[in-house]
């Protein structure tokens, strides 16, 4: 299909301090659009001046939640290009979540080139500082006029853009995390592996308690036992162990991260040993009260490598690398941001650089 494009006729002021960006604030003067019904499938796409959408009051994504989004960057380089990291990986990702929310897939190859088509028209709001980068939202959401508690005809699926700094306030410093014990986000056989809204609306309670007590984020516990290790709301977690890399195994409670993929990969790739399996709580604590466990960090797109430098379960707090970056979480932020600024050798295939359509 090919990606029609309408200009803005009134061009948006772009930030002009790029250290105080915060994340996903304002947006872009573009967004890509495309539409489906269940008796012509993906038509009309098209690139259009950013523009608030009109919806019916009924559309399945108010009442039922049918929607789904990723979340990716690209990424100003030294020569002047703009790079993007990974970006097929996460149109695979959005079809796997597209299924399991009974959802139309897109051709991969033309969610591609709808991001790559968009950042080229606005690649001036990529900002250039270092921790900075153009965040990308591609969402899809159900659209319709009835309140039929069914899978909708219709959907909607559109990519908008924004400027961003770093995900967290403190930038790349140490964050504090509490274990929740009450509220759990997955379960077996739910649709905790699918990246759809209500995963993160799921959250927003025990989020709001944990940060009222000054916590950054929660690590959320199996919705069975309340035992074993899941992740943290927007990040996978790892875990370093005796120099181990200990990471929960993926399935349906969990998404599968591709900056997680990216840092097991590497990992492996350094002969460094990885375990992937349920990581209880308890199991955690023993391996620090024995000096074993020496960092722990998350993994995610908004913000790479976030370590963690304080980790409360009930009335237990461990404080890992005195509340410093460690060693192994510095060296893998370090690694993926130099092959995501193509600055490092990328032996993966993972980079690309956005063409210049010059419409």
């Amino acid at each position: 299909m090919k990606i029609s494009l309408t200009k803005t006729q009134r061009p948006k002021v772009k930030p002009l301090d790029e250290t105080s960006l915060g994340f996903a604030r304002t947006f872009t003067d573009h967004m890509f659009i495309v539409e489906y019904e269940a008796d012509r499938g993906w038509f009309d796409p098209r690139i259009v001046p950013y523009q608030n959408l009109s919806l019916n009051p009924a559309s399945p994504v108010f009442h039922y939640a049918q929607e789904i989004f990723e979340g990716a960057k690209a990424y100003s380089l030294d020569n002047g290009e703009v790079g993007l990291f990974r970006i097929a990986d996460n149109a695979r990702r959005m079809n796997r979540s597209a299924e399991r929310m009974c959802m139309p897939g897109l051709d991969v190859d033309l969610q591609v080139q709808a991001i790559e088509r968009l950042v080229d028209l606005d690649r001036d709001w990529v900002p250039k500082s270092e921790g900075t980068s153009l965040y990308l939202r591609p969402t899809m959401i159900a659209d319709g006029s009835s309140l039929g508690a069914h899978t909708a005809t219709r959907f909607i699926y559109f990519i908008i853009a924004s400027p961003t700094g770093s995900y967290y306030q403190q930038g790349s410093k140490p964050i504090r995390i509490r274990i929740e014990t009450r509220h759990v986000r997955a379960v077996k056989g739910g649709v905790g592996r699918a990246k759809t809204g209500g995963n993160y609306a799921a959250s927003f309670k025990a989020s709001y308690e944990a940060k009222a007590e000054g916590y950054n984020e929660v690590l959320w516990l199996d919705g069975r036992q309340q035992r074993f290790v899941q992740e943290v709301g927007a990040m996978n977690m790892v875990f370093v162990v005796d120099g181990k890399l200990v990471t929960s195994e993926l399935g349906d409670t969990i998404l599968p991260g591709i900056t997680r993929d990216s840092v097991l990969t590497l990992a492996r790739e350094k002969g460094m040993e990885i375990v992937e399996g349920q990581i209880a709580v308890d199991y955690l604590f023993e391996a620090y009260d024995q000096g074993l466990l020496t960092e722990a960090f998350g993994t995610g797109t908004a913000a790479v490598i976030s370590p963690v430098g304080e980790l409360t379960w009930k009335d237990r707090t461990m404080t890992l690398n005195d509340n410093v970056i460690g060693p192994v979480s510095q060296m893998f932020y370090d690694e993926l941001v130099g092959i995501q600024r193509q600055r490092l050798a990328d032996d993966h295939g993972w980079t690309s650089l956005v063409p210049r359509y010059n419409p």
